[in-house]
């Protein structure tokens, strides 16, 4: 080869090994910014979410806030009137007895049952207020084990109540024994207000995976289901909230039934 032909071919060779250096460069350098680019962009993404997930706990944290403020309003609402004439009501029927007493005479049975209603109505009315106040989850003591008082209680205000329990009594959710007690309470005050002269009988059926209320009465009853009233809806909501079902309407052959299942869990 010629001189002047090997050197053109010798500079051609180093200007082919810039221009591969260049290239090579090239990429380095791009694909350095393509990374630098992509952290920062995964670093937006993080920021982002840490500020919806910031702003979201922000917003359960304002609202749990104005939950336990109204919570707290309610409680101070229920104590300075219920409390208050509940109370009220408890001493002058306590005052009645004990004059009925003092003259030698025996009270009326209605006063002692008014005593007697106000009494659990203060206590139920006092732990409702803590758990306001407490905001623990715990509910008020009243289950099953004091359905017996319902029933007495509903004597002693002249209805005629019988209780039958079938099924071999077993534990059942706190939640299901607080609903069944609610269900005969209301039941049993309905029988009082608007059944006339009436005879009650509640029954609680134990059975597999089912607490079943059932609470019926022989009075005048209704010729259709009634409106529902605040009473008649709580209920319903209280069972239904539990997955469980609730009738109440007139009976066939007279008077009115409240008809409650509660599911206990999983069955045999």
């Amino acid at each position: 080869m010629r001189p002047a032909a090997a050197s053109l071919y010798a500079g051609q060779m180093r200007t082919d090994k810039g221009w591969r250096r260049f290239y090579a460069m090239g990429w380095l350098v791009s694909a350095g910014v393509a990374a630098v680019a992509f952290a920062q962009w995964l670093a937006y993404v993080r920021e982002v979410e840490q500020r919806a997930e910031d702003a979201e706990r922000s917003r359960e944290e304002t609202a749990r806030r104005r939950a336990v403020e109204e919570r707290l309003r309610i409680a101070r609402e229920l104590h300075d009137s219920l409390t208050h004439s509940i109370s009220v009501i408890k001493v002058q029927a306590g005052v009645a007895a004990h004059l009925a007493r003092k003259q030698g005479e025996e009270p009326p049975e209605a006063v002692l049952a008014i005593q007697e209603a106000s009494t659990d109505a203060v206590r139920e009315l006092r732990s409702t207020l803590d758990v306001l106040r407490r905001d623990d989850g715990v509910t008020p003591a009243n289950g099953l084990g004091r359905v017996e008082a319902l029933v007495r209680r509903a004597r002693d205000a002249g209805v005629p109540t019988t209780l039958r329990v079938d099924g071999e009594r077993c534990p059942v959710p706190h939640d299901v024994e607080q609903t069944a007690y609610r269900v005969v309470q209301e039941a049993l005050t309905n029988v009082g207000r608007h059944a006339g002269p009436a005879t009650a009988t509640v029954r609680i059926s134990y059975g597999s995976g089912t607490l079943t209320v059932r609470v019926d009465d022989d009075g005048r009853g209704a010729a259709r289901a009634p409106e529902p009233g605040h009473g008649l809806t709580g209920m319903r909501e209280r069972v239904t909230a539990l997955g469980g079902r609730l009738r109440a309407e007139p009976r066939a052959e007279g008077g009115f039934s409240v008809h409650a299942e509660l599911p206990t869990g999983p069955g045999e």
